[in-house]
Parts: C-alpha cells; structure tokens; sequence
C-alpha cells in the first residue's frame, strides 16, 4: 500500500483523537453511576480500542 504523505498525517490524527475519546470514556466509566451510560460508555471503549487496533495496522501496512 502506498499512501501520501497527508494521507498518513490524516490517519495519525484520527487516531490520536480516537486515543482521546478512549481514554475520556475510560474515567468516565469510573464516575458514573447510571447503569445504562455505563453501559455506552464501555461499548464505546470496545469500539474504539477495535478502531485503534485496525488504525494502527493501516499505519504499520503504510510504513512498509
């Protein structure tokens, strides 16, 4: 895969924002006692650590 220079800037960037609201929903999780936030609040880390993992990849595969 050969990707732009822009192109790989743009996928750091989200991932740096997706390691943001990862560890935002992470301490939230701790702070809330609402059973049901809670709940979205530990799906939204599940998706988002899945998210970083294929970031991270797509990073990796562009850097070869």
């Amino acid at each position: 895969m050969t990707f732009g220079l822009h192109e790989l800037l743009e996928v750091h960037e989200i991932a740096a924002f997706k390691t943001i609201c990862l560890t935002k929903s992470k301490t939230m999780q701790v702070l809330v006692t609402d059973e049901a936030l809670k709940q979205m609040l530990a799906d939204d880390v599940e998706v988002s650590t899945r998210q970083l993992q294929e970031l991270s990849l797509l990073l990796t595969k562009a850097i070869e």
